[in-house]
């Protein structure tokens, strides 16, 4: 799962057979990383066979680069691993570069993450924080060592700094650069002590963005980038309805249009090759596809919305049981009943998926952007039939994951037509098939029911969630008792104190549709439906939202801080003109706490416009407050984009939504004020890349309230029901 905790230990712990390696890099130098005990002993290993986990190289000019486990897609990945280098290295940041890393568990698995190489579920801080740290003081242990030797000093009379091993007492001053030659023939220190946060010099503070001055010059190459000799670019047309076959296919008109080489035909979709893109799209019109449309055929929304009603009804599988919800709902003064609904949403990617093929007779390149390399790998190498080690994936910037590049089912369609050919061939999907053909956000249906006492405290609650899952076909050693760990996130482990408690799960799969991870993942959904509800329950005890929280978050004091601050931040309870409102909702999630306040504007057509979003976010210690900072306005940008328009909705089997005309996001002149507050903390670092969207939805939702009485419990916010009389 995307929070997993590894086999091998929490997050942030390796396992016990793992250890700081060191060896020689090519044309001189020094890998540093993670090995495997059941491989080999300390600096033993040669460069073919060096296995690091997150390993950093440095070279005789003493530039460090980071070969990042964790792939970059505008979250700041590729500065701030590297500043945890940096820190415990004693190097300037300017002298340190990035790497992608290539496919493997083994190497590069992400220990939040059960091990595996994926880029999500806001780990990358969290699984990485201690290993890079710890390969960062190893490498400057050894560089000690090294610089000891050659001068004939004490190792206790040395100190780094700026890249330089320091001898005070003779004023001698040895770059690392210099050193690293000597140093990679150096055993590993079987243990390293970290600094103290009080002596952070890199760590906590403001670092700009090491991959920025390449976007901004247009350097910077993702995988739609791709440029390989002899390459031919395909337009691809996938069967419009889920289930459907490719029925026929003009070949010939296709080969009418100049530049057109190739019509690649396969079950569930046709591509045409051609030498650029234009000529690939037009043979593509012309050839004039037809499909089979198959059992889906006939498949609306509504007919999805009520096989999930129908299943609601039933006994879920208990995820998390306190107390004795039902007893404690049959005495309570006052019960409430609520039924939320989650749509249907797509990613909607700035760059539309993309990857590029070189298929020869014993193995294969791939260059496309992906948050899972090695899963990636292991699926093309399957439906190729050839060795793992035989596919050579060449990953990139990416321009946009939000968890559709989770998945590889554009990389393995990619490879079953470069099959085909002799030639690379890119493939690109148009914003059309992108949408239309994506791994969507589950549509989840929520019915939810909690009790008050003759206090107006809350004493029950119970949450029924039903929708399908995803955790089922992306991790199914982790969907157990038949429970999806991801489905209830968010909904089991509350910031309120709640002494009687019952949620549980309905696994219900709609005909068909591909579902998979969305930024925010079970939180995202799951935090919409419970800060709703315990609006609902303000209103329903008479008391204001926030203060109803604060009596809930007794044992949760970094929940009740951010919600504090974020009151004060908003000017909490002060009067708003004429339909407007402020809305409030509090998170616990990725080991981070947010709280947030959205003030909106009901127009009298009903459209809601977001003016200002106020965000306090306590993630434990910050590594880039930067990058904290850019994390949490991008996801509420994010997340007003659902809330407001964000759904896909099928007629006739078919994706009815196609492009940004009518999957709507938000324009620069629509977005709200932001202002973020980080909270300094000692505690472990928590996730950032979702919580700021996952808090989003309720507080707008909430705010809608506010500023016209109407409950909002179906995204995204239907006009008509607050349209002004």
């Amino acid at each position: 799962m995307l929070n997993a905790k590894s086999s091998a230990g929490g997050a942030g712990e390796l396992s016990r057979r793992r250890f700081l390696q060191a060896g020689a890099a090519i044309g001189g130098g020094l890998l540093i990383g993670w090995g495997d005990t059941a491989d080999a002993e300390p600096g033993s290993m040669p460069v073919a066979e060096f296995a690091p986990n997150a390993f950093i190289r440095i070279g005789r000019d003493g530039k460090v680069t980071v070969i990042s486990p964790s792939i970059e897609m505008g979250q700041g990945t590729y500065t701030s691993l590297p500043m945890l280098v940096a820190e415990e290295l004693d190097v300037d940041m300017s002298a340190v570069g990035f790497e992608h890393s290539p496919p493997s568990d083994k190497l590069y698995g992400n220990p939040a993450i059960g091990g595996a190489q994926i880029t999500g579920g806001s780990t990358a801080i969290r699984g990485f924080y201690k290993p890079m740290r710890e390969a960062g003081a190893a490498a400057r242990l050894m560089l000690l060592d090294a610089a000891a030797a050659k001068l004939a000093v004490g190792v206790v009379e040395l100190t780094t700094a700026n890249g330089h091993v320091i001898h005070a007492k003779s004023g001698q001053r040895i770059s690392y650069g210099a050193l690293v030659d000597d140093a990679a023939k150096l055993s590993v220190p079987s243990k390293v002590t970290l600094k103290d946060p009080s002596q952070f010099r890199i760590i906590g503070t403001p670092v700009k963005r090491l991959d920025g001055p390449e976007k901004v010059n247009g350097s910077a190459k993702f995988g739609i980038d791709a440029q390989v000799p002899g390459m031919k670019i395909a337009a691809i047309a996938i069967s419009p309805v889920f289930g459907g076959k490719l029925a026929s296919v003009n070949e010939a008109a296709a080969f009418a249009v100049p530049g057109v080489r190739q019509v690649a035909k396969l079950d569930e979709a046709v591509a045409v090759i051609a030498d650029h893109y234009w000529a690939a799209k037009k043979g593509l019109e012309a050839a004039a596809p037809k499909f089979d449309d198959g059992p889906n055929a006939k498949l609306d929304t509504a007919d999805i919305v009520a096989a999930l009603a129908k299943a609601s009804k039933r006994d879920g599988v208990v995820a998390k049981k306190e107390g004795n919800a039902a007893a404690a709902l049959g005495a309570a003064a006052v019960k409430l009943n609520s039924v939320y609904e989650n749509p249907f949403l797509a990613h909607a990617t700035m760059e539309p998926v993309n990857c590029t093929v070189h298929v020869k007779p014993d193995s294969c390149d791939i260059w496309v952007g992906t948050q899972i390399p090695s899963s990636a790998q292991l699926a093309v190498s399957e439906v190729l039939g050839i060795d793992r080690d035989k596919v050579s994936i060449h990953n990139s910037l990416l321009g946009g994951g939000f968890g559709r590049r989770l998945e590889f089912d554009f990389i393995v369609l990619a490879a079953r037509i470069a099959k085909q050919s002799s030639d690379p061939v890119k493939v690109i999907w148009s914003r059309e098939e992108d949408i239309q053909h994506d791994m969507y956000r589950p549509y989840y249906y929520d019915r939810i029911t909690a009790g008050l006492d003759g206090e107006g405290k809350l004493v029950a609650w119970k949450h029924r969630i039903t929708g399908s899952s995803i955790m089922a076909r992306f991790f199914p050693e982790s969907f157990k008792g038949g429970v999806d760990i991801d489905a209830v996130d968010g909904a089991t482990e509350l910031p309120y104190d709640i002494p009687n408690l019952l949620v549980d799960y309905v696994r219900e799969e709609p005909p068909g549709i591909p579902t998979a991870f969305w930024r925010g993942v079970g939180p995202t959904r799951n935090a919409y439906v419970v800060e709703s509800f315990i609006d609902e329950l303000a209103a329903a005890a008479k008391k204001d939202p926030v203060e109803f929280r604060r009596e809930l978050t007794g044992k949760s004091p970094r929940a009740r801080y951010v919600l504090d601050r974020v009151a004060a931040m908003s000017n909490w309870g002060t009067p708003m003109g004429p339909r407007k409102g402020r809305g409030v909702a509090l998170l616990s999630a990725f080991g981070s706490y947010v709280a947030e306040v959205a003030e909106v504007t009901v127009w009298d057509n009903g459209e809601v416009h977001v003016d200002r979003v106020f965000a306090v976010v306590d993630c434990g210690q910050v590594v880039n407050p930067n990058t904290v900072e850019a994390q949490i306005q991008s996801g509420i940008v994010f997340g007003i984009s659902a809330t407001l328009w964000g759904e896909i909705t099928l007629k006739d089997g078919r994706v009815q939504q196609s492009n940004f005309d009518s999957y709507r996001v938000l324009r620069i002149d629509e977005a709200p004020k932001i202002e973020v507050e980080v909270v300094k903390s000692s505690e472990a670092p928590g996730g950032i890349g979702e919580p700021g969207t996952s808090a989003l939805a309720p507080a707008v939702l909430n705010a809608v309230y506010a500023a016209t009485g109407v409950r909002v419990r179906k995204q995204p916010i239907d006009a008509a029901l607050l349209r002004s009389s």
